[in-house]
């Protein structure tokens, strides 16, 4: 039998995981946003854009939709105080090293949206980076269960 402590977590806590649950939603709305795009938004875009977005493999919409989906899940499982939280975290990591190694290494992102492009993808995967810390410490802590 494990006897396990619940020690109750500081108010930052619950403001950086309702804070990280707000960034995924923004996360999981860009990508049905972009999964289910109308084609007058797509004839909005310049050739270079549309060609790129069109271009995009399965698997880079796919490691999108588990890295959003992954995180807020993650972070609703921080909410709830449970230690799955953590390999959730790190399941949505995997799925934005992913996906951004598409933006950064396969394709003509850096090209069509030149290096203002860049900002976001980094500010992505460092979040990711932090949330997967961020569990890791609560689990520490005693924080989840």
């Amino acid at each position: 039998m494990t006897i396990t402590t619940n020690i109750k977590p500081p108010t930052w806590f619950w403001m950086v995981s309702a804070l990280g649950l707000g960034w995924n939603i923004m996360g999981a709305l860009a990508y049905l946003e972009q999964a289910y795009m109308p084609i007058e938004s797509l004839e909005q875009m310049s050739q270079a854009e549309r060609l790129l977005f069109e271009s995009q493999p399965v698997w880079v919409t796919a490691a999108f939709a588990i890295a959003v989906w992954g995180g807020t899940l993650g972070c609703l499982l921080l909410l709830f105080q449970k230690k799955w939280a953590k390999p959730v975290l790190l399941i949505s990591l995997v799925g934005i090293l992913t996906q951004m190694s598409h933006s950064f290494f396969m394709s003509d992102a850096f090209v069509v949206y030149g290096a203002a492009g860049l900002v976001m993808p980094i500010m992505v995967v460092l979040i990711g980076v932090v949330l997967l810390f961020f569990a890791r410490k609560a689990i520490s802590e005693a924080w989840l269960r």
